[in-house]
């Protein structure tokens, strides 16, 4: 992984909202619906979506829509390969 890409991955994760979208990611088998997002970060829904906006950006989490619904999931290569990078520095 190239160092900018570790610069951004580390840039996502410096809010504790984030860290917390991530967090309950891992709690429920890494993917997430947005309206249970809402519910347990208690922010409004712009918030929301600018810290869901950031972890995309960073890679670590990738959308889908299923219906009228919108999950998010964890990007597990690219978390290990953060982790892995940070361990070699």
């Amino acid at each position: 992984m190239k160092l900018k890409q570790v610069e951004k991955i580390s840039k996502a994760l410096s809010d504790i909202n984030r860290l917390k979208i991530l967090q309950s990611m891992q709690a429920n088998d890494g993917k997430l619906e947005c309206t249970s997002i809402v519910s347990f970060l208690n922010l409004a829904q712009p918030s929301i979506s600018h810290h869901i906006k950031k972890l995309v950006e960073a890679d670590l989490i990738e959308p889908h829509k299923e219906g009228r619904y919108h999950f998010y999931s964890l990007n597990t290569e690219v978390w290990e390969s953060y982790m892995e990078t940070l361990k070699k520095l």
